[in-house]
Parts: structure tokens; C-alpha cells; sequence
């Protein structure tokens, strides 16, 4: 990569409304800090198209906050198969999430497409579970797991010469 590389990430759940949003505002903070925020660019988005518009569950938009994080300005959308041309990595919060991207995947970008807890296999788990039917615990655990994958992420970037 050299200074002009505009690197491009993608983070999906299924409505767009808890996980990809909480990954989409943990990863932006990380990365505006860390002083990269010209050179990565960050979005989400979710496989169904249930919440189209909507903002981010209240309780994740609230946990997020209380770390520091705003992800109120963040609309709900759906993946598309043309994600996989305007990204680099299109990152799934588990594997339904996953195969039903994989499904609209065009041929030969299959490499773009991988679990975002591969960037943390400290927490030996490969999935963000689905918080929007348990209680606060959930989107507490749910954003610690972020935090830990958004650092590898960012992590994997730099060593490769961001």
C-alpha cells in the first residue's frame, strides 16, 4: 500500500441495525485516531432488508456512547453484489450472515469476503452473536468483542503497510 491507497471496509450483519453498525462506528473511532481516516473508509450494511433507513438499535447506539462512540448519524442499508466491487473487505458477523453473502458474491471476489472475529482469534470464537433479543449484557459483550476485532483489524492493516 502507499499513500494514496484508500483502503475500504465493509461490515455486515443481518438487519444493520446492532453488530455491523456497533463494528462500523467501534472500527471509524479506531481508525480516526489513529490518524487514517483519509486513507480507510468505513461502511455497513445488512444482508435483509428489514430496517432500510432506520438508525441503530437504541441499545447499541447507548452501549456505543457510553465508550465514546457515536453511531447515531448511521442508516440501515442492504448489501449488494456491487459491494464487492467498491470494497476491500466485506467482513460478516457470523456465518448465515456469511453464506448469504457468499450467495450474491460475483464470481472471483470471493477472497474480499471473511468472518470479522478472524481478526481476534485471541476470543477463540468466530462469531458476534446476535444481541436485538437478549438484554443489556448482550450489546455489552457484543461491543467488547467488536473492540477486540476492530484492533486486529486495523492491526492487519498497518502490517501491511498502511
Amino acid at each position: 500500500m502507499n499513500d494514496t491507497t484508500r483502503v475500504k471496509v465493509l461490515f455486515v450483519c443481518m438487519g444493520n441495525i446492532c453488530r455491523s453498525p456497533t463494528a462500523h462506528g467501534v472500527f471509524r473511532h479506531l481508525v480516526q485516531q489513529a490518524g487514517y481516516a483519509a486513507r480507510i473508509q468505513v461502511d455497513s450494511a445488512g444482508t435483509h432488508g428489514y430496517h432500510i433507513g432506520e438508525p441503530p438499535d437504541e441499545r447499541a447506539e447507548e452501549t456505543a456512547r457510553a465508550r465514546g462512540i457515536d453511531i447515531s448519524d448511521l442508516r440501515a442499508r442492504r448489501a449488494e453484489p456491487e459491494d464487492f466491487l467498491a470494497f476491500d473487505y466485506i467482513l460478516a458477523m457470523d456465518q448465515d450472515n456469511y453464506h448469504s453473502l457468499a450467495r450474491i458474491c460475483p464470481p472471483g471476489m470471493e477472497r474480499k469476503l471473511s468472518l470479522f472475529l478472524d481478526f481476534a482469534p485471541e476470543l477463540k470464537r468466530r462469531e458476534v452473536p446476535d444481541p436485538y433479543y437478549g438484554g443489556q449484557r448482550g450489546f455489552d459483550q457484543v461491543l467488547d468483542m467488536v473492540e477486540t476485532a476492530a484492533r486486529g483489524l486495523l492491526d492487519h492493516l498497518t502490517r501491511r503497510g498502511l
